[in-house]
């Protein structure tokens, strides 16, 4: 039975390889102006003076920086091509070497990205996904506002324990079936997938800060406030994994429930219902589906020994995909030909332009330029003000890099300005959780990459979600963490 059901692949499973996200047809006059436009402005910035704080590689880079977030933003080329202009490109303006260029796209962090999105695509091909979305739908209902509402809140806390990215995966590979069987391509244009598979990874980012394990930059928010603290006072603020709890779960509440009302008022489907899905009783597990979730579950057990272990993320993955694939409960041609490679190499492209901002100083120049335009400001405008510019950077490079990026230099800030160290260091994993563009975090490349938005989609949304999230969170911290003796 258990071999049958691994030859006969559950309906209405996920669009196939082919059907990447794709952009509307353009003619070609209209890919010629936004080309034209995104090589000017980069050549604009190139042209300005340089900065006596900012290096000629960080200028040369700020410049393509530019010319890509155009080029990703008008889809004037398709997002792949881009995304290899990006190493190119820093090659060919002699911004970082080659290694330093193309290396980022293999890195630890892409790798696991790509081995997370090659299990949702396991989870459809044993028909686990499938299953998931029966119960879901049973204990849920089908009526669309209802159904979201949990959903979103259910990310959000899920994220709070497990990577948000494997949240993410599980989910968009539990719904793009539903969506397939009510005659809903990719690329068709309809409102209600595109509604469900944004909230799904703004949900999820949304709680990555809610404890400690939730996300690599929360234990490196933690380790920079302590150095930090160790060399200013001689004692270094040590913050538990209770303690963490406590002050950033209450948080990560708001965050889901705010998620849902702006994505919700922002893009509300026309559809109150799912309506034209027949999903049947899944019956008894097949001997593919039991393998699958034993190796998930020993993944998760994995994932959170992290510490004990000292292993990657990427190594419990690995082995995860030896236990899919080893004994034949999936075959690892499918999951290949089913993957979608493009947004992968668009995630690799971020993680290579956030390196380069930190190797060249760009990352460094943007914050001493515009940090400093806060002092004298209220305590929330200051807080606001750090938020989005690590939201900013977020959306350009990995939310743990620009943490690593804004502390050092938000810390000391926080003394001159009278502000607790405390306060700004733990703030910056809850904000750096918002983005604003699909290259911005895993989850929003995971989703992207069952091609039903445009990163125009996104954009119009995740630029609003940003900003008012964090008004949402800095006034909880403001309002929340002086009643917990953090101030």
């Amino acid at each position: 039975m258990g071999a049958q059901d691994h030859a006969t692949p559950p309906p209405n499973r996920l669009v196939d390889h082919h059907e990447e996200p794709q952009s509307p047809p353009q003619s070609g006059m209209s890919i010629i102006i936004k080309c034209t436009v995104a090589v000017a402005l980069g050549i604009f910035v190139y042209l300005l003076p340089t900065p006596d704080n900012l290096s000629p590689e960080g200028h040369r880079l700020l410049a393509l920086l530019v010319t890509i977030l155009v080029l990703w933003t008008t889809e004037a080329l398709p997002i792949g091509v881009t995304a290899l202009c990006v190493g190119g490109g820093m090659i060919a303006f002699d911004i970082v070497g080659r290694n330093d260029a193309w290396t980022p796209y293999a890195n630890p962090a892409v790798m696991f990205v790509l081995m997370i999105i090659m299990f949702g695509v396991i989870l459809n091909e044993v028909g686990l996904a499938r299953r998931l979305m029966y119960y879901l739908l049973k204990f849920a209902g089908t009526n669309v506002k209802k159904l979201s509402f949990i959903l979103a809140v259910g990310c959000t806390l899920t994220a709070t324990v497990l990577h948000d990215a494997t949240v993410t995966v599980i989910m968009v590979f539990a719904f793009v079936p539903v969506f397939m069987a009510m005659g809903m391509k990719p690329g068709s244009g309809h409102k209600l997938p595109k509604f469900f598979l944004m909230l799904i990874p703004m949900a999820a980012s949304a709680g990555g800060f809610g404890t400690m394990i939730g996300g690599g930059r929360n234990p490196l928010a933690l380790e920079v406030l302590y150095r930090y603290t160790e060399e200013t006072t001689g004692v270094g603020k040590v913050i538990g994994f209770m303690e963490y709890l406590i002050i950033q779960m209450p948080i990560s509440i708001f965050t889901a429930i705010a998620t849902w009302a702006v994505v919700y008022f922002l893009f509300r489907p026309e559809e109150k219902e799912l309506k034209g899905i027949e999903l049947d009783d899944p019956g008894p597990m097949s001997t593919a589906e039991l393998g699958v979730s034993i190796v998930f579950v020993l993944t998760f057990i994995l994932w959170f020994l992290g510490d004990f272990t000292g292993w990657h993320v990427s190594v419990a993955a690995c082995i995860a995909m030896v236990g899919f694939c080893g004994p034949g409960w999936v075959s690892f041609k499918t999951v290949c030909d089913k993957f979608p490679w493009e947004s992968w190499i668009v995630f690799g492209a971020g993680v290579s332009l956030g390196m380069a901002m930190l190797q060249t100083g760009a990352g460094q120049f943007l914050a001493e330029s515009l940090l400093p335009m806060l002092e004298g400001k209220s305590s929330f405008t200051i807080f606001y003000g750090l938020g989005l510019f690590g939201s900013f950077l977020s959306s350009l490079m990995s939310n743990s890099a620009a943490v690593a990026l804004t502390l050092p230099i938000t810390l000391p800030m926080a003394d001159m300005l009278n502000m607790s160290p405390v306060a700004v260091a733990l703030l910056a994993p809850v904000t750096t959780s918002f983005i604003m563009l699909v290259i911005g975090c895993p989850p929003t490349i995971i989703a992207y990459s069952a091609g039903y938005f445009t990163q125009i989609d996104f954009i119009k949304v995740a630029v609003p979600w940003c900003l008012i999230l964090l008004l949402v969170s800095v006034a909880a911290a403001l309002l929340y963490w002086p009643l917990i003796g953090i101030h």
